[in-house]
């Protein structure tokens, strides 16, 4: 199984426009960040975690010719705003796109692009077909991938979901794992986890509240991700654990 960071950037993305700081103007390209996305890749399927504002940039960077999936962990526009992107993968399949997500953020999905799901008349010849799936909590499959949802909360109010396959987890836009979520999160090779920024915010990890996390579930590695423009990777990185280490687009990692 092959996995690849499309994007490591909070929803800004870094370089943030209008803004001439120490990182959105370094020459390191670790300091250039899309938007948060993850690709997955065995030996026959090919999955997108959130198509992100950064879709049809990543899909190209990245060459993937084929995709079997769309799985979403929540309805936040800077983790659907790339979904109209997925018509040309209808062109070459010649069949609707798998898309699976939350009741909710299906919902949203639908008020945002009701094209794409027949709820208004198309403006033009061609919109995204999609097979809608609803999860929850219960394991499912793309292709030979199987996902476990892993239920967090982004903010007081919202429900968002994060995934394990086999040996990896991805758990962005999250300040809050339930003690049950913590469970699915044991004897982990990699954990992938929000880590905007160092100061505090309403609705994601610091820093210092990733590191806790990682220090209880102790994977082999951890990458932090949904990275704003107060972290510069170098210096950030010189302070982070030997086994923590912050995550940067294209990154790629096998299991």
């Amino acid at each position: 199984m092959e996995f690849v960071v499309l994007g490591s950037g909070t929803s800004t993305g870094v370089p943030s426009v209008a803004c001439e700081c120490v990182t959105c103007t370094s020459t390191d390209p670790r300091d250039k960040r899309l938007r948060t996305s993850l690709l997955v890749k065995s030996s026959t399927t090919t999955l997108v975690i959130d198509t992100s504002m950064d879709f049809r940039q990543q899909m190209l960077r990245n060459m993937v010719l084929d995709l079997h999936g769309v799985v979403f962990t929540h309805h936040h526009f800077d983790h659907i705003g790339g979904f109209d992107d997925i018509r040309p993968y209808n062109f070459r399949s010649e069949a609707p796109m798998p898309v699976y997500a939350l009741q909710e953020t299906i919902g949203v999905l639908k008020s945002t692009f009701p094209y794409a799901f027949g709820l208004v008349e198309p403006t033009g010849p061609s919109v995204p077909s999609i097979a809608p799936h609803v999860i929850d909590t219960d394991p499912f499959m793309v292709g030979d991938i199987e996902l476990l949802p892993i239920p967090m909360g982004h903010g007081q109010a919202m429900r968002v979901n994060g995934y394990r396959i086999g040996g990896m987890a991805y758990c962005t836009d999250t300040n809050f794992i339930p003690p049950s979520s913590m469970d699915l999160l044991k004897d982990l090779d990699v954990l992938i986890i929000d880590g905007l920024r160092w100061e505090r915010h309403p609705t994601h990890f610091t820093v210092s509240e990733a590191l806790n996390i990682v220090s209880i579930v102790r994977p082999k590695i951890a990458y932090l991700t949904h990275i704003a423009h107060q972290l510069k990777h170098a210096e950030t990185e010189a302070r982070l654990p030997p086994y923590v280490n912050l995550a940067y687009d294209n990154l790629i990692f096998k299991l």
